[in-house]
């Protein structure tokens, strides 16, 4: 570095790093940098397999994808420029690829039967540590070869001449990082000892200490002492650290890891695994509210494994470009390297029972191996660990609303005086609160007393002074419309009864309001808690007398464990009322957009699959049959199991043709496909474009429907799923009606998808 400011902003940003992926580094995703670059992750399944994503270049699509490789499961991966390299798992050999997953002479003959523990991608080698990647030795010699491109962005390889001599082969290393000409390797005894064609414009001195970490950029090259934690960074004048503007770390911030990219450093910070991004960098691109285990970065392009469910975020991180164009795998992603042993101090064991997959135990392929990763010692601004990290989970940060002793007082910035003025001043509200409740229930008892004094009194003088007889009230007041119950399934209601349930129709007992009326909560005199349904004054105007016993005997007739039922109705002085059952978990759009508790994948699929069956139930089951004729989310009502129920239907709609409405109801289901499938609303100003349709339906005739996925959700292991349901949703909303499925064939399909155990 050529100034002291340099070397000490270096020393901000990775003084805490210990997993390091940039250019040549190694790691559970890596990037491939150049004109056809691509990224490459180990799954989670357990088997370590690799996925890899990006430009195919077999492919004539100029669009990102994921493309298949005929290469064997991965312990490691290291990119390069315009290839890829890792260690087998079963061998420990070493392997590389380019985009087009080719394999062949990449590695050459005389190293195709050597194991390796560590392997490092540089501009245009390779180089590797011998060893068993799973023995207990951690250091070896280290073999280098260098990688030619051919015509037509191919590869071959060869022994190298430039990146061999005596004293390095000679030399015991820990691990090793490339970059452009050169690779430098931390000594098994201590120091740094780099070699290659650009080496010597490092101007790397001879270092006694051991090194923890190592890191490198295109032209530079830091490590972290072992001892004090201290960075020590050199480079030439053409290397992107020199830049300032690239040099400029967020201040006081801690990181686990760090991506470097051709003008960007991407890290995740310690406290919270959150990712900041610096340098040359597009700030609206990077995520915001997921934390991440492990990162990766491109000359342009960043991925990552979000900790929480082990998904792949990419985002463009100094382009301007439509992130569309980055369409990551909905697999699981390792988060670390699986290594034997334990993990030792700062540092905790993945627990594969997080991902609450019933048949996973571990992400690796053997149970004696371990994936460690950073352990939190702080948490961001307002929060304080509650927990301390341990062997098999990470520290817990909690809310400092929530504190409530000495021990995070000082964390949370509280002195124990505001701790007490708090407490007190909470103790101050509650006994104003109960007093004021009690005051309040004594007053209205004593206005209740005087009413029931003073009304049976006057009513009785007036019948007498009219000289009419007195009676008892009848048990049921005529309705003003003569229906015929139900028998046994619906009852008639006592406006005066429903009204007493409703607190007089009181705004606070609204649960909802549509086309028809409002829709209140009530407690009926036994009880049950239901949902009652008021005609608005329009509704009544439009429709007559007849027209409503016509629907009540549809309504009567309709019974359905996926469809909401009628318990009964109202039809007095002018009234219409229809009494339901109560869903207490609202509605389908409620969960999807409305702010309630979001809906895992099994219940989101399971949802579909009963709406479709209450669906087919009105479609098939009548003579004529039933057309919804407002199929929407807001019309899926969730009752106390979780369970979809059909709300609205046929509720006093004019007839039409029915066969044309019922391909309707089939395409306005597509449409609630789609929100279950991205969590965007049907159409949303927001958004461009703005209807769902619009935006989702060319992505998946694209062959794109991973894009489309919901990523505010913890995906399953299995994701094929999603991606036939959202094939499903396309046919269902095809703009020729003719084209679209039946609404049997809708629920028969995603009945199947539930039966074959995909996700559930």
């Amino acid at each position: 570095m050529n100034n002291l400011y340099d070397t000490i902003s270096l020393l901000l940003i990775l003084s805490s790093f210990s997993f390091t992926y940039g250019f040549g580094s190694m790691g559970p995703i890596s990037a491939v940098f150049g004109q056809n670059d691509f990224f490459c992750a180990i799954d989670a399944s357990g088997k370590q397999e690799v996925i890899c994503w990006g430009k195919n270049t077999s492919s004539s699509s100029s669009t990102s994808s994921v493309f298949a490789i005929d290469v064997p499961p991965m312990a490691a991966l290291s990119g390069g420029c315009g290839f890829m390299c890792g260690i087998l798992v079963n061998t420990s050999y070493a392997s590389c690829w380019d985009s087009t997953g080719s394999t062949s002479d990449l590695v050459p003959q005389v190293y195709q039967s050597s194991s390796y523990s560590y392997i490092s991608s540089g501009k245009d080698h390779v180089c590797a540590i011998r060893g068993s990647y799973y023995s207990d030795s951690d250091s070896g010699s280290v073999d280098c070869w260098d990688i030619v491109e051919t015509s037509g962005n191919r590869f071959s390889s060869k022994q190298s001449a430039l990146y061999y001599n005596q004293e390095i082969s000679s030399l015991s290393f820990k691990k090793i990082v490339s970059g452009e000409g050169f690779s430098c390797g931390a000594l098994k005894d201590g120091g740094i000892k780099c070699w290659g064609p650009t080496a010597s414009n490092l101007g790397v001195p001879n270092l006694p200490e051991k090194l923890l970490a190592l890191a490198s950029g295109k032209s530079s090259v830091c490590g972290v002492l072992e001892s004090s934690g201290e960075i020590k960074c050199w480079g030439d004048g053409d290397s992107s650290f020199s830049n300032s503007s690239i040099l400029d770390p967020p201040i006081g911030a801690s990181f686990v890891a760090l991506a470097i990219g051709s003008q960007h450093f991407c890290g995740i910070r310690n406290d919270n695994h959150a990712i900041e991004c610096w340098g040359k960098v597009n700030s609206s691109s990077i995520p915001k509210d997921s934390g991440f285990l492990s990162i990766a970065s491109s000359d342009s392009i960043t991925c990552g494994i979000r900790e929480d469910d082990l998904v792949l975020d990419c985002w463009f991180a100094n382009t301007s470009s439509p992130s569309d164009d980055i369409d990551p795998p909905l697999q699981l992603c390792s988060p670390g390297l699986c290594t034997p042993g334990s993990c030792g101090e700062g540092k905790f064991a993945f627990n594969a029972s997080l991902l609450h997959e019933p048949d996973l135990n571990s992400l690796c392929v053997r149970k004696d191996l371990n994936i460690c990763s950073p352990c939190g010692f702080n948490c961001s601004n307002g929060f304080f660990p509650s927990s301390s990290c341990t062997q098999n989970a990470d520290r817990v940060c909690t809310s400092c609303s929530l504190c409530q002793n000495s021990s995070c007082w000082e964390v949370c910035k509280l002195k124990p005086h505001q701790h007490q003025d708090h407490r007190l001043h909470q103790l101050r509200r509650l006994i104003i609160i109960i007093g004021s409740s009690i005051f309040g229930f004594l007053l209205i008892l004593i206005l209740l007393c005087i009413l029931l004094r003073f009304y049976p009194k006057t009513g009785k003088q007036k019948k007498q002074f009219s000289g009419e007889k007195e009676t008892d009230a009848p048990d049921v007041i005529p309705s003003s419309v003569s229906v015929a119950p139900c028998p046994g399934l619906a009852q008639v209601f006592r406006l005066s009864e429903l009204k007493d349930a409703t607190n007089g129709f009181k705004e606070f007992n609204e649960l909802g309001r549509g086309s028809y009326g409002f829709v209140y909560r009530a407690v009926l005199p036994d009880g049950r808690q239901v949902a009652v349904k008021r005609a608005n004054a329009a509704t009544i105007i439009h429709t007559n007398s007849r027209e409503f016993e016509m629907e009540l005997e549809i309504l009567c007739s309709v019974r359905h464990s996926n469809v909401v039922n009628l318990l009964g109705y109202c039809a007095e002085m002018g009234e219409r009322l229809l009494v339901y059952e109560l869903m207490p978990h609202g509605t389908l759009h409620d969960h999807l957009h409305g702010g309630f508790s979001p809906l895992n994948w099994p219940l989101r699929l399971r949802i579909t699959m009963q709406a479709a069956k209450g669906l087919e139930f009105l479609h098939t089951e009548f003579n004529p049959p039933i057309a919804h004729r407002d199929v929407k989310s807001s019309n899926i009502l969730l009752d106390s199991d979780w369970g979809a129920r059909i709300s609205d239907f046929g509720l006093l709609r004019n007839d039409g043709d029915v066969i044309l409405d019922m391909r309707d109801d089939v395409y306005n289901f597509g449409v609630v496909l789609l929100e279950i499938l991205s969590g965007r609303k049907a159409n949303d100003r927001d958004c461009t474009p703005s209807n769902i349709v619009e935006w989702a339906v060319p992505l998946i005739k694209q062959g794109r429907a991973a894009a489309i996925i919901d990523r505010c959700v913890g995906l399953p292991r299995v994701v094929v799923p999603l991606l036939k349901l959202a094939e499903m949703a396309e046919v269902a909303v095809r703009e020729n009606p003719c084209e679209r499925p039946s609404m049997a064939e809708v629920a028969t399909f995603l009945e199947q998808l539930v039966r074959d155990g995909l996700i559930l």
